[in-house]
């Protein structure tokens, strides 16, 4: 239990007295080990602390696992708790969709409460399987970096901390009112990618050994670091070189090929990826391939015509400049 209110202290710490935290709550060990520590510490140090619980409406008998959750952090002494319901689409897959959808209904409740923090539960294990699955799919530094402990009001104390440690959390804390957390049946349904993912991380640990999990989060920490500088180096480009210039369709985004040319790939191709995303192109949409096309008017210069890129967005060669252009009347 130490830990675990140390840790959220600590992503609590610039918190001030009277302010709200939320805890997004699945009524799940993690999230229930996170709402008992975050109530504990909440109380001690003069921060209010609520919790949201969303209900998919994906299993049979969601609302009352909702309820029932909310009623525990109720007795935790969480306060105001919100059942949020949510409708689930199908872009990206049932995974994807539900996040979205999650991530929405917090983001919503957030807003309207005034909450300046919302507490996400993932734990050391979730971020291994995150940075393995994304190993998977040929990812760069950026996505291997994973979940990031701090992202605006997005906050992960149990980053660092073991699965097995916050579930004896969520027993000692909900054990004394007469609570369990719940178990949800889709953690271990194989058509989903998550739980293939995490049987894959079991699979590694009996036979590489102990210390797999922990070995990828400190690979996501470390790549978070490079990612982070250079991005920085990246912005510091965009400012010096990039000219942007209003058009018809909105706006247009150049950069001498020479000068491009000279940076680092890694800068370059960071420099070309914002420069599309400023035009129109959608992040999720955007992938390595499209970028590196559009790399190649720079590198690999053979005369090639205009490239089609997602958001209605094409890239061309002229004069001696890379130009990203929206262009609404691209099929």
């Amino acid at each position: 239990m130490l830990q675990a209110r140390a840790a959220v202290r600590a992503a609590c710490a610039d918190v001030e007295p009277g302010q709200l935290v939320l805890v997004a709550c699945s009524g799940g060990p993690d999230s229930m080990a996170l709402a008992a520590a975050t109530a504990w510490v909440g109380e001690r140090d003069g921060w209010r602390s609520g919790a949201v619980i969303v209900d998919h409406g994906l299993q049979e008998g969601s609302r009352e696992i909702a309820e029932q959750a909310a009623q525990t952090c109720r007795l935790l002494g969480l306060d105001p708790v919100r059942v949020v319901d949510v409708v689930v689409g199908a872009a990206g897959g049932p995974e994807a969709a539900a996040r979205d959808a999650r991530y929405a209904a917090l983001n919503g409740v957030a807003d309207e409460l005034g909450a300046s923090v919302v507490l996400l539960g993932h734990t050391l294990q979730d971020q291994a399987e995150t940075v393995l699955l994304r190993l998977a799919r040929g990812s760069g530094a950026r996505s291997l970096a994973a979940m990031a402990p701090v992202n605006g009001r997005w906050r992960r104390p149990f980053l660092d901390l073991d699965r097995d440690l916050v579930a004896t959390v969520a027993e000692e804390a909900l054990t004394p009112i007469g609570a369990k957390p719940w178990r949800d049946p889709h953690n271990d349904d194989p058509r989903f990618t998550r739980v293939r993912v995490r049987a894959a991380l079991r699979d590694l640990e009996r036979d590489l050994g102990p210390g797999i999990a922990p070995a990828l989060a400190r690979s996501a920490r470390l790549l978070r670091d490079d990612a982070d500088a250079l991005d920085a180096i990246a912005d510091d480009a965009w400012d010096r070189l990039v000219a942007v210039d209003r058009v018809d369709a909105g706006a247009a985004f150049s950069a001498d090929v020479n000068t491009l040319a000279d940076l680092p790939r890694a800068v370059r191709t960071r420099v070309m990826r914002r420069m599309c995303l400023a035009a129109g192109s959608l992040g999720e949409d955007l992938t390595a391939d499209h970028i590196a096309v559009v790399d190649r008017f720079v590198t690999d210069w053979s005369g090639q015509g205009r490239a089609s890129l997602p958001g209605r967005v094409t890239a061309h060669r002229e004069y001696g400049r890379l130009t990203v252009i929206a262009n609404p009347d691209l099929e």
